[in-house]
């Protein structure tokens, strides 16, 4: 019995150790296999090749996911922070580029200082492909408003009289502003002068009140245009007449405020008077136009003694014997004397030209320095080499510090001197009696020579000043702008009579030709022998000169400064 427990014993010890789990991996995959009774978690089960099963997020995967999107994050903040960086730079370059070019008075406020440079730099602005004279509009208006806030800007204006003084059609008067700084005053002024720009340029425009668009009165569809001009592709719809409304308000308004205003110079007010007169005669109201010359002309004399006034109160005529006039009175009577000719009365404005070009032209020369002295005080102003200590100092503190405010112009009201600006100012004059003499003699042939004759002397006088100040002094842009404005309208003015004085040359000589055109021999029956060379008359002669001359003085006007370099631009005011 024993024996059979035995052997029994030993037929069972090969399926004991068959069933044995073995240490290792095999445990965890017989236990998986043996229990079907427990839920199976696939990220607690070893990964089996064979049924292509594998964790996607596994630890060392979810650092790396975190750690790349930091790293987006980061560099996403740091490329804003370049581009606000970069934004914040380029805007701070341009305003001081702004406040050099178009400086501001630096006791204004921060705000009105921004839009009061904006405005100025509109209509140079190269970036429009026109000037939008709305924006510039709403930016000095803002100006204007805060200068005259007394909680803002206008600390310390008063009104004229108490309660001020209020225009029928105007609106109300000017302030005194004597107590406030002359760069504040001056800054007023071009606001003002800059509003009444605007306000001519923007004459003829309507806004629609239901969406605050400006549209030019001649689009407006309503019964005062029956014929409303057609509205450019792309453009708004045309607007209603009932919901449109004036644009900006009429100039005189910013005229007015700066002739009733205390505290602005004579000069300040004669140019007022002066822009205002214009735009009078642009309007065709003549009358008024002429009320306000006389008024010009009043401001630019008020501190002359009255026994001392050099022109003729009724002709207006400078007298011969008399002091030499100040600028003021003859910017005035030159003005007064050309809206006298555009309103045909040519009898009194050629003698008050007249007699300002003899004025003009007895101005005292300027002094000039001696050449050895010149040249021996260039020679210690300029330095051997630009980076010495006292000119990198200098450029440092011309870059760091703000730039001054322009010093107080010219009043105007001393004699000026024979410069290069006043002779181009002779050749204004001579381009003014030119036209008027070609002008009021069209039926003459020797009344259209001698205003011919006038221009072509104001043009060779405002070349030559032009090629002195161009090899001269580049700074003098003044003069320099006198003396292009006169050259190119004296080019044009005397392309125009000698055009019209070959156009009538050639119809004579083709009268004359068509008068013996019914000969024999002019029927051409010998072949060529009847044909003459053409020789070109006096005045084809002339205008062939006016064409080169116009070519080579275009070098002139068009010629540009050198542009500046990335580095030398930094330190150019």
């Amino acid at each position: 019995m024993q024996r059979r427990l035995l052997f029994r014993q030993i037929q069972l010890l090969p399926s004991l150790k068959s069933k044995t789990p073995k240490p290792g991996r095999l445990l965890i995959r017989y236990a998986q296999l043996a229990s079907q009774g427990r839920p199976q978690l696939p990220f607690l089960s070893i990964p089996l090749a064979k049924n292509n099963q594998f964790r996607y997020l596994t630890t060392e995967r979810k650092r790396w996911l975190v750690y790349e999107v930091f790293l987006g994050f980061k560099y996403t903040v740091y490329l804003w922070a370049i581009i606000g960086c970069s934004v914040v730079a380029y805007w701070s370059v341009q305003q001081e580029y702004l406040e050099r070019k178009y400086p501001t008075p630096h006791e204004w406020g921060f705000l009105t200082r921004l839009r009061f440079r904006f405005a100025k730099w509109g209509p140079d602005r190269t970036d429009w492909v026109e000037t939008d004279w709305v924006v510039i509009g709403e930016y000095v208006t803002n100006v204007i408003e805060r200068l005259e806030d007394k909680n803002i800007e206008g600390a310390g204006l008063e009104d004229l009289t108490e309660g001020g003084v209020w225009i029928d059609g105007i609106g109300k008067s000017g302030y005194d502003i004597t107590a406030k700084s002359e760069p504040w005053r001056r800054g007023y002024y071009e606001a003002l002068m800059l509003g009444a720009t605007a306000a001519e340029q923007l004459d003829d425009h309507v806004v629609d009140t239901t969406r605050h668009l400006v549209f030019p009165a001649s689009t407006v569809i309503g019964p005062s245009n029956p014929n409303p001009r057609p509205i450019p592709f792309g453009a708004e719809k045309a607007p209603l007449e009932e919901n449109c409304e004036r644009a900006y308000q009429e100039p005189e308004v910013f005229y007015m405020r700066i002739l009733t205003t205390r505290g602005f110079s004579s000069k300040q007010k004669m140019d007022a008077a002066l822009a205002y007169a214009s735009w009078l005669d642009f309007k065709g109201i003549p009358d008024a136009a002429l009320r306000m010359y006389e008024w010009a002309l009043s401001l630019a004399s008020e501190n002359v003694p009255p026994t001392e006034v050099p022109y003729d109160r009724q002709s207006y005529t400078l007298r011969a014997d008399a002091r030499a006039p100040s600028t003021n009175i003859l910017n005035a009577l030159t003005a007064l004397a050309a809206h006298k000719a555009r309103n045909e009365d040519v009898s009194t404005a050629l003698p008050i030209l007249l007699s300002v070009l003899r004025a003009r032209r007895s101005l005292p020369e300027p002094q000039t320095k001696s050449p050895s002295s010149s040249s021996s005080h260039k020679r210690e102003a300029t330095p051997t080499s630009p980076w010495t200590f006292g000119n990198v100092i200098s450029t440092i503190k011309r870059i760091a510090a703000a730039p001054a405010y322009p010093p107080e112009p010219d009043n105007g009201e001393s004699a000026p001197v024979r410069d290069a600006k006043e002779r181009c100012e002779e050749a204004g004059l001579n381009l003014y009696i030119g036209e008027i003499i070609y002008a009021s003699n069209k039926s003459t042939h020797k009344g259209r020579e001698d205003g011919l004759a006038w221009t072509r002397e104001a043009v060779d006088l405002a070349e030559e000043q032009l090629h002195k100040l161009t090899r001269g002094d580049p700074s003098d842009v003044d003069a320099k702008k006198t003396c292009k404005e006169c050259l190119s309208s004296g080019l044009e003015n005397w392309a125009k009579m000698t055009a019209r004085l070959a156009r009538e040359e050639r119809e004579r000589e083709e009268a004359a030709a068509s008068g013996t055109s019914g000969s024999w021999f002019g029927l051409g029956l010998w072949g060529d022998a009847g044909k003459t060379e053409t020789i070109p008359g006096r005045w084809a002669a002339e205008e062939n000169v006016v064409k080169e001359r116009t070519r080579r003085a275009q070098e002139v006007l068009d010629e540009l400064e050198a542009p500046n370099t990335l580095f030398s631009s930094l330190f150019s005011a």
